[in-house]
């Protein structure tokens, strides 16, 4: 019988694989549980690799080149996210071994916090619900109305254009920076990242995180945001520089901001960041509601199924695979 190993610990998977995606990876074969609370990683994972024949990775495990050199029999890693910058996919080419990833099945829930943190944000909510809960009435403060102000989007795919269409029904003017895309849906106006800045009311960052985009939210890119303007990333903490942040909200060059996502483990916001009161963080549960946790989980039950069912025949690599041209570990 075919052996699967799921990396996740057993939180990771409670929140991030569920007992519908579980069920179906154990109708595929003998399923191998990783039961310990850290991440599996160097010669932990390598040990609970060992007899493995497909990976099912969560997105906290990383799979350097010294991994896939020590592991002879798995055929493929499956990893349960989009993202996979912390796997080394020349090095699985060289090996053989296939890297697919799951797509956006968070699209939906990831734009419903986008437009949570901009009402919060101009309505000041959470700090209010704050002052209540500590016995203190809060300063009835004036609030921005959404209709009529301005929304700038920095990366047009797929939350970009769910977002995009949202707005527009709030009646915002929505403008896009995303260099490698054209937009052409009515009502949006493609600017440059300067003229969005400068322009928006809100500045919502959903670029790709990439060597190109590191820091792409830096010192200078705060400076040329309106002082009563807001920002908001749940994309990458990588996108930002997050001692740019603090000084811009500090020296309120910019009125407030929210995060998802941070340098932190896990890409968490980080504790001294989000404690500054211009700031409303969470702890990355953008994606974190079932109905997107399942759509990636059963989607690499389904790519598992694909291969499975003719792992010799090339039409058997399922839409995800980002290295199918060098898979030779087909068994």
């Amino acid at each position: 019988m075919t052996r699967i190993l799921l990396t996740h610990t057993p939180s990771m998977r409670a929140n991030y694989y569920g007992e519908r995606a579980l069920a179906g990876l154990a109708a595929l074969g003998h399923l191998l549980l990783h039961e310990e609370a850290t991440t599996l990683a160097g010669e932990a994972l390598i040990e609970a690799g060992r007899d493995a024949d497909w990976i099912i990775a969560d997105r906290a495990t990383a799979f350097p080149a010294a991994i896939f050199a020590a592991l002879p029999r798995p055929r493929a890693v499956l990893r349960c996210a989009v993202d996979i910058r912390n796997i080394d996919v020349p090095a699985a080419s060289a090996a053989g071994i296939l890297i697919t990833r799951a797509g956006p099945g968070f699209v939906a829930s990831v734009t419903e916090l986008i437009f949570g943190f901009l009402v919060d944000l101009n309505r000041g909510v959470s700090r209010a619900a704050a002052a209540y809960r500590a016995g203190q009435v809060p300063v009835a403060r004036m609030g921005r109305q959404l209709r009529g102000s301005t929304l700038g989007i920095i990366g047009y795919g797929a939350i970009g254009r769910e977002v995009a269409a949202i707005a527009q029904a709030f009646g915002m003017a929505v403008l896009i920076a995303d260099p490698f895309v054209a937009v052409d849906a009515p009502g949006l106006r493609q600017v440059d990242l300067a003229a969005l800045l400068a322009e928006a009311d809100h500045v919502v960052c959903l670029a790709v995180a990439t060597e190109a985009t590191e820091n792409l939210m830096d010192r200078a890119a705060f400076a040329r945001m309106k002082r009563d303007a807001v920002f908001i990333n749940v994309s990458r903490g990588n996108l930002v520089d997050e001692a740019a942040l603090a000084e811009a909200l500090a020296e309120g060059r910019i009125a407030g901001a929210a995060l998802d996502v941070g340098r932190e483990a896990d890409q968490m916001p980080s504790p001294a960041l989000a404690a500054m009161a211009p700031i409303i963080a969470t702890p990355h549960i953008g994606g974190l509601t079932p109905p997107a946790i399942e759509a990636q989980a059963l989607e690499t039950v389904a790519q598992l199924r694909a291969l499975l069912g003719g792992a010799v025949s090339a039409g058997a690599v399922p839409a995800g695979a980002v290295n199918a041209a060098d898979w030779t570990r087909r068994g």
